[in-house]
């Protein structure tokens, strides 16, 4: 019991030097006095649990979301008061059945138990204890388990105290209220970390925010959160691709028209600049705004004030904006193709979303979010990953980002052809990452006696490149070319002579 009490000292000492607690250590020391293959330390967020640390477990369960309502289990440890055990005949699925670390096929929980972390009379957290064989919790003492979830409950209220009281003072200068929504993931990486760090810097103020990055980073998600995090956070968060759009709908879609002001226009419409009043507007792809629209948005970054197309009066609107880009603006501002004034209202506070390849461990951790998901969608009692399929997330390029790990996964649990009530285990086959990248090796040289004529060889290369840019890219032709390094006019002449259009 000492070491479990040291831990919890220096839990609280860097609580007092404002340090983020590690809990880690806190669950190594816990079980090293009760028996058991697995267990969680998990905080609640609204009505899920989310591990904060884990042991026996893999990593990618860290960045997974038990919804209470989903997992009946939690649900009624929620309820309990103090330590409540399961009989081993229990009928009710266990959330961790099948993702206890074994190297043979996945196990079945056979014991478990949990206890419910309080603090100021609610339910804050949760620690869980499960093992494979019935029988192994029989030595536990519930008193002294129970003491020590009081004492682990006490230090989670403090930590989430202290999360609140920060985020409250950063919030103080533009509203009173309540402290900043927790964030679904704590990142592992220093660079995601010190993203994170610098949206709850800049969400408090009313600048302008370009967040840069490649395709499928999750640039939308960090616009989201940008606003959850702001004074704005209860008006309109109003989104808007500008890459979706043609020149002549998008002005309408930004400034709104009135009934009249052009063939079709049969009656007045709001624009998103006027659904967006009190909020925030996310502009997407901003890049691809036409040349021509660009001082018109301007004018509303400078001055608030905006006309719609056919009206004779400007009206007003208090807005902050938020774009994203996966383009170089600075070169599109001088090679003449984007307004360089419009750059500088936009990119007030720059944002750089890092490639997946560049965030290490947070590959998993988004893997157990996307897995969270996929179990809920096909009805699986659990879904987990192989060894093997843990190494191919680990150790692929990503070149098309978060969104391509969400899509890797999608395909992945399929193609394991799912049934409801099932314990799923992804492999590396499943995943089939070798033919995910656009970077794939260039085949071997054919022997002579099947050698293509060169043309046909350059075609076939071409053309399976092309595709595999544009599969990555969502089906943007724009995206595709700046990524070839092609003008679009010539990409599409090329992708209709190689037959893929």
């Amino acid at each position: 019991m000492t070491t479990i009490y040291l831990e919890i000292q220096n839990l609280l000492n860097r609580l007092a030097r404002n340090e983020t607690p590690s809990w880690q250590p806190l669950l190594d020391a816990l079980l090293k006095q009760y028996p058991g293959d697995a267990a969680t330390l998990m905080v609640r967020e609204g009505n899920a649990l989310m591990p904060v640390a884990v042991r026996g477990l893999p990593s990618d369960v860290r960045g997974r979301a038990f919804q209470l309502d989903a997992h009946p289990r939690l649900a009624v440890i929620a309820k309990a008061e103090g330590v409540h055990r399961f009989a081993p005949d229990d009928p009710s699925p266990d959330p961790f059945d099948g993702l206890i670390n074994t190297e043979g096929d996945a196990l079945h929980v056979h014991d478990c138990m949990g206890v419910a972390l309080r603090g100021q009379g609610r339910m804050i957290g949760m620690l869980t204890l499960d093992a494979l064989e019935a029988g192994q919790f029989d030595s536990i003492d519930y008193d002294e388990l129970g003491a020590m979830a009081g004492l682990l409950g006490a230090s989670l209220d403090m930590a989430l105290c202290a999360r609140q009281t920060r985020a409250q003072l950063k919030d103080v200068l533009n509203r009173s209220g309540a402290g900043l929504p927790a964030q679904s993931l704590t990142w592992r990486s220093n660079v995601m970390r010190q993203l994170d760090d610098e949206i709850a810097l800049v969400a408090q103020s009313e600048m302008s925010v370009l967040i840069q990055g490649e395709t499928g980073v999750g640039k939308e998600r960090i616009a989201t959160q940008v606003h959850a995090r702001s004074p704005r956070r209860d008006g309109p968060l109003i989104k808007l691709n500008c890459a979706a759009l043609s020149p002549s709908l998008i002005e309408s879609e930004l400034f709104g028209h009135v009934k009249g002001a052009f063939s079709g226009a049969f009656s007045s419409r709001r624009g998103h600049f006027a659904l967006a009043d009190g909020g925030t507007l996310f502009l997407d792809e901003v890049g691809e705004l036409p040349l021509a629209l660009q001082p018109k948005l301007l004018r509303v970054l400078q001055e608030g004030e905006y006309q719609p197309l056919g009206s004779e009066h400007t009206r007003t609107t208090s807005v902050r904006v938020v774009a994203a880009t996966n383009r170089d603006l600075e070169l599109e501002v001088a090679e003449g193709r984007f307004r360089a004034d419009l750059y500088h209202r936009l990119c007030v506070y720059p944002l750089v979303v890092p490639p997946l390849r560049a965030r290490g461990e947070d590959v998993l951790l988004l893997a157990g979010t996307f897995l969270e998901e996929n179990r809920s969608r096909f009805g699986l009692r659990n879904l987990r990953l192989s060894t093997g399929a843990e190494a191919a997330l680990a150790d692929y390029c990503w070149p098309g980002n978060v969104r391509e790990l969400e899509h890797v996964l999608s395909r992945a649990t399929l193609k394991a052809r799912p049934r409801p009530g099932d314990v799923l285990t992804l492999t590396a086959d499943h995943l089939d990452l070798a033919l995910g990248g656009a970077t794939a090796a260039v085949p071997a040289p054919a022997r002579e006696e099947t050698a293509q004529p060169l043309r046909e060889a350059v075609d076939d290369f071409q053309r399976r490149h092309i595709d595999a840019v544009y599969t990555q890219c969502d089906g943007n032709w724009a995206e595709t070319a700046r990524r070839l390094g092609l003008d679009r006019g010539n990409l599409h002449r090329l992708a209709s002579r190689l037959g893929l259009k």
